[in-house]
């Protein structure tokens, strides 16, 4: 199951540099994980200040 950013995310970015697919991008200020590229990690979530993104 791929993890997905919720509202709760803060757009620090943080989880960009952590994801080891380049599974999320920017877009229109918010940041998405593509789940086709999303290996359910974790990674994201460890580093998210505000726990946003989340299993799906």
């Amino acid at each position: 199951m791929a993890f997905k950013i919720t509202d709760a995310c803060v757009s620090c970015g943080a989880c960009v540099d952590e994801c080891p697919t380049s599974a999320i991008s920017e877009t229109d200020g918010k940041y998405v994980i593509d789940p086709s590229s999303c290996i359910d990690c974790g990674a994201c979530n460890s580093v998210c200040p505000v726990d946003a993104p989340q299993q799906a």
